[in-house]
């Protein structure tokens, strides 16, 4: 089994789970035991300092969105490009945490490079590997671009993305054009 993280996992179109319908995960972990991930496009309406006091009592110098990372529940997590408060690295340049003395970090400088998540995705033992052999999901390598979209066609822009890279596997092309009405 080739680990999944620091992937993204696109839900395909025919994915009708209202979880996962038009969904774009970044992998944080995926080994023998199982598969944990963060939805990147399920914005909720709720901003960090309104649960905060839940979290911490030290300061909170941002006013970020929370996103759902997926139906099960879970701590509040974080994915940052702070490699010192990381518990690991999920991709290049792309960190994950849990841990409330990183989050506390984290909150207390707004310039820094982070979005925080209510809820994870997670499969058991075998499962996303049998969901990937229903076609229920595309695979692409995930970037610090994608993890921090705040675009709200996230899906259809990775969804294009996808499609592009399969052109040019295809037809063995090197480049192709953002723009194929310029060719």
């Amino acid at each position: 089994m080739e680990s999944l993280q620091g992937k993204l996992l696109i839900a395909s179109p025919e994915l009708r789970d209202p979880n996962f319908f038009h969904s774009v995960v970044l992998m944080v972990k995926h080994n023998v035991e199982g598969a944990l991930g963060l939805v990147l496009n399920r914005p909720l309406d709720v901003h960090l300092p309104q649960v905060w006091n839940q979290v911490s009592e030290a300061p909170c110098r941002r006013n970020d969105l929370i996103y759902l990372g997926g139906p099960c529940e879970g701590p509040l997590m974080a994915v940052h490009d702070q490699a010192d408060l990381g518990e690991s690295e999920v991709a290049l340049g792309l960190h994950f945490s849990t841990d409330r003395g990183a989050l506390e970090q984290l909150a207390a400088e707004p310039d820094r490079l982070v979005r925080f998540f209510a809820g994870f995705a997670g499969w058991s033992e075998g499962q996303l590997e049998a969901e990937l052999a229903e076609e229920s999901w595309h695979i692409l390598p995930a970037t610090a671009q994608h993890a921090f979209s705040t675009e709200t066609d996230l899906w259809d822009k990775v969804m294009r993305e996808l499609k592009g890279r399969e052109i040019i596997d295809v037809l063995k092309i090197r480049e192709i054009p953002p723009d194929l009405r310029a060719n």
